[in-house]
């Protein structure tokens, strides 16, 4: 055991520090309101102020993240808003936060919000004159390996993009910035010099206090006991003082908000659970430490640290987090939970080893809080499925202060306009169903995140636990088969298939930033895709069904879709959901299987998104209907030139393209069964089907095509291979490619758009001035050049772009093409402003004039760039294979 484990044993209790006690400057003793300083009104509990009646909004929540909230809706002008708090403010996670400000986050949503709460927060005191502990000290990302580095390099090529200050270090300069840095183990490091500490108590009663110079209302020692709904709709909260009528509720509740939503009258889904978080104080050192000292986080050694008080904070995510329960909301307080030494040593010997001079250190105390965390990492952030009008904002997986500001900010805007001013789908509570709600999931789950937070180096990832929640009636069959999984949305999804033989314990998240060791085994996939016939399980798909008794379903069709669903019964139509400002919010194919009846095939994890897009604008018609039959069907998709074959002997007529052509649905018999919905389309720009299959004949169904498909060469495949081909196709994908503030025009599908029909579609009038404006960024393929697939690095996403040598834009996924080769990137390309600093439209000719690069963790390669749609690119590939076998053989 670490000695100064056993020294702090001797030491007599202390109280919590100063710097972790909420502040009480401008606080009524017991239940009152707060005010601005100018005009505080103190009063005990025989003077309370009435319970408001009435409010446009309540927000549930007085920690940072509800302050932050009724901040932003302050200063977007609404009024009557409410904030209610079960005890005092900033009394829960807020006042045991560590203070760190840092804009080192894993995706560019929470980059960007932290980035903006560093501004916030600097800000604050000049805004209401209250001192908030604001220091910039920057921060010091550490690498022990090389896998560490790259990461480090990677977030750096994004950090970049939005314009935040970043430097790749060596450990000499790690030294001269932290004089307590042992750097003997270090490869190098990631400085990022804006990067702050504040006081989180002081930060909340700012932005409390802003609010209530606004008009906000700001009630303590009152009790949200439920969310009352009426036609799905927020009518009222009701307290333990009373019921306030609202329009809108705000869930900021923060350990509480699960129990909170599930004690509403209808049910909310607020999938987020508590673990215990450890951080050691210590006296002020010998040489005490300075205020603007660089915040240190090791994430190789599971720790950060930062100044405090002449002293040190010192906190970590553990391999063995200790889950909590929080069921009640009766702890109106958080308090310092019980210290645990014995759990804490192992981050307390890494902070020895990085800093050994603290070894004389005097502890001043060791602090055990609650946090709360989700099933991804990410935060909870939206207008909840089930219910309009209520909101969520939580689960900051230990960054509620780094994300608060611009999390507030990103949900008033949601709540003011309809939508954020970025693209926060990573972040949206929808991404979410009631099947992440489990208690026993959520507990199981944490405690993988947890240790994930700082463990995590690849950008791709498969959670270990909660798995085989939702499986196809086909999961055992391919399991046995060899089949490598993957999890969407709860739903087991085949990565790739591993042939007899191979080891599987070697192709485990090996070499995830260079070649990986499937790269043969889906080569041999796609092969077979191109020249035989593969099978993919593709039953995560979501479904749903609308139906009408007249035209109500073509009708809500046609308003909701870009394209033209007034099609004969039995075509499919690609097409875009969008909103009014012409994004997507849904990019799904379409089946007209009767004159009132709709098929609609959408990405897995539109489930829920998808179905309350469509409920909110479907009218109160009892003659329509719309349901999921995501788990009543099946879906294979038969990829490959001998697809037509296959199924021609299962179901003895021909499936020829003059007898089905392309993008058509037809119901039919395969093998014994019947009713099974054959499409002709893949996905994939390949040529083949996809077959939706009764649940109940699945096993039957792929049985028959595996039996009758070996005379054609059939295997297996899963969803690596079909997303090299999809991307060497140049399609585009929702969530990834595609998102809300995407357009039709932007990525090249305007011919999916039916400006040519008198129809009033959603986004029409944005798209039509778009038309005439010109757009101001393209969707483009780039196709590396120069770049070693054995040596070099590979790319994922969010790689920047250049242009002619001038930053234009970012990748948004890529593959290895095996048919050309080369590793292909999607994404998109900005021209620079105009000369009055305006955004610039851009031409076909504009991309196709530039050089292009792709920067991959700090080194850039070359690239061709390819606008949609294309025709030519295979051509030119084959053309070229043939030219060097030429040369090769007149060589010879």
């Amino acid at each position: 055991m670490c000695s100064c484990v056993r020294s702090s044993r001797a030491l007599s209790p202390v109280l919590l520090p100063r710097l972790l006690l909420p502040h009480t400057g401008y606080r009524s003793a017991g239940r009152g309101l707060w005010t601005s300083p100018h005009c505080m009104t103190v009063s005990g509990d025989s003077q309370l102020l009435p319970l408001p009646s009435q409010a446009r909004v309540v927000i549930c929540g007085g920690g940072i993240v509800g302050t932050s909230v009724a901040y932003h809706l302050a200063k977007l002008g609404w009024t009557d808003i409410v904030l209610l708090e079960q005890g005092r403010l900033g009394a829960g996670t807020t006042r045991l936060c560590a203070g760190i400000v840092s804009v080192a986050k894993p995706i560019s949503i929470e980059c960007q919000m932290a980035n903006y709460s560093n501004s916030l927060y600097q800000q604050l005191e000049e805004e209401t004159g209250i001192k908030t502990g604001y220091v910039k000290t920057g921060s010091l990302c550490l690498a022990q390996n090389q896998d560490r580095f790259i990461s480090l390099k990677r977030l750096a090529s994004r950090l970049k993009v939005m314009g935040i200050s970043c430097n790749i270090i060596k450990p000499k300069e790690v030294a001269k910035l932290h004089p307590l840095v042992n750097i003997h183990d270090l490869v190098g490091a990631l400085h990022l010099p804006a990067d702050a500490v504040v006081s989180p108590p002081e930060v909340n009663h700012a932005l409390a206090v802003a609010a209530a110079g606004q008009g906000v209302q700001i009630l303590e020692r009152t009790s949200v006991q439920q969310v009352l709904v009426e036609k799905g709709h927020v009518m009222a909260v009701e307290t333990d003082r009373g019921s306030i009528e609202c329009e809108y509720f705000v869930n900021c509740a923060g350990q509480w908000a699960y129990e909170l939503g599930q004690a509403s009258e209808m049910k909310v889904s607020v999938p987020l659970h508590g673990c215990e978080h450890f951080y050691l104080l210590t006296k002020p050192l010998q040489e005490p430490l300075p205020p603007n000292t660089p915040v240190v986080i090791d994430m190789d050694g599971r720790i950060y640290a930062r100044p405090w008080q002449g002293g040190l904070l010192s906190g970590g995510f553990e391999k063995n987090p200790k889950p909590i329960f929080t069921e009640g909301r009766n702890q109106l307080e958080i308090q310092n939970m019980q210290e645990d030494w014995d759990h804490f040593e192992p981050m307390l010997c890494a902070l020895l080893r990085r800093m050994p001079g603290l070894e004389s250190a005097e502890i001043h105390q060791l602090v055990n809080c609650p946090e709360s965390f989700t099933p991804d990492m990410r935060c909870l952030m939206g207008e909840t499925p089930g219910v309009s009008g209520y909101y969520v904002l939580a689960g900051m997986n230990s960054s509620g202060l780094a994300f608060a500001g611009g999390a507030g900010k990103y949900l008033a805007e949601w709540m003011t306009y309809g939508y954020p001013t970025a693209n926060v789908w990573p972040l949206d509570i929808k991404r979410f169903g009631n099947l992440q709600s489990s208690r026993t999931f959520l507990r199981h789950r944490v405690m993988e995140v947890m240790p994930l937070l700082y463990e995590l180096k690849v950008p791709r990832w498969d959670f270990q636990t909660g798995r085989q929640l939702r499986t196809s009636p086909l999961y055992d069959r391919l399991d046995t088969q060899g089949a490598r999984w993957m999890e969407k949305h709860g739903f087991e999804r085949p990565k790739y298939f591993v042939p007899p033989g191979k080891d599987l314990l070697s192709l485990d998240q090996s070499k995830t930033f260079y070649k990986p060791d499937w790269f043969d085994i889906v080569g041999a996939e796609v092969k077979c895709c191109k020249e035989a016939v593969c099978v993919i399980d593709m039953s995560s798909f979501t479904k749903f069904e609308l139906t009408s008794t007249g035209d109500q379903a073509l009708e809500l069709l046609q308003h909701l879709c870009a394209n033209d669903l007034d099609v004969p019964v039995g075509h499919i139509v690609h097409t875009g959901m969008l909103n009014e400002r012409g994004g997507y919010e849904n990019d799904c194919s379409v089946v007209r299987l009767s004159k009132n009846s709709f098929f609609i095939v959408s990405p897995t994890d539109q489930q829920v998104h998808c179905w309350s897009w469509i409920k909110k604008h479907m009218p109160n018609d009892p003659h329509l209907h719309l349901e999921d039959v995501s788990w009543k069907y099946t879906a294979l998709n038969l990829i490959g030139p001998r697809a037509m074959d296959v199924l021609a002997e299962l179901s003895y007529v021909s499936m020829t393209p003059d007898h089905f052509p392309s993008m058509f649905c037809k119901e039919m018999s395969v093998g014994y069964a019947n009713g099974i919905r054959v499409m002709s389309m893949t996905h994939t720009g390949e040529p083949g089907f996809m077959l939706y299959i009764p649940i109940e004949y699945a096993l039957h169904v792929y049985n028959e095509v595996m039996s009758v498909g070996q005379k054609y060469g059939i295997r297996n495949a899963g969803y690596y291979a079909l997303r090299s081909l999809r991307i060497e196709k140049f399609f585009a994908f929702w969530g990834q490619d595609l998102d809300a503030f995407t357009t039709p025009l932007e990525c090249g599908r305007e011919f999916r758009v039916k400006f040519d029909k008198d129809t009033d579609f959603l986004g029409r009038e944005a798209l039509l001035q778009q038309r005439q404006d010109g757009v101001f960024r393209r969707f483009v393929m780039l196709v590396l050049e120069d770049h070693d697939t054995e040596l070099d690095l590979w790319p994922w996403w969010g790689e920047p772009i250049y242009r002619n040598g001038q930053l234009a834009g970012t990748t948004t996924s890529s593959a290895y093409s095996y048919t050309l080769e080369r590793h292909v990137c999607l994404g998109f390309v900005s021209p620079p402003p105009g000369d009055e600093g305006l955004p610039t439209p851009i031409t076909p000719d504009f991309i196709n004039r530039g050089d292009y690069e792709v920067d991959i963790a700090g080194q850039r390669y070359p690239a061709k760039a390819k606008l949609y749609p294309f025709s030519s690119l295979f051509t030119q590939q084959k053309r070229r294979k043939e030219d060097m076998e030429l040369s090769n053989l007149q060589g010879k």
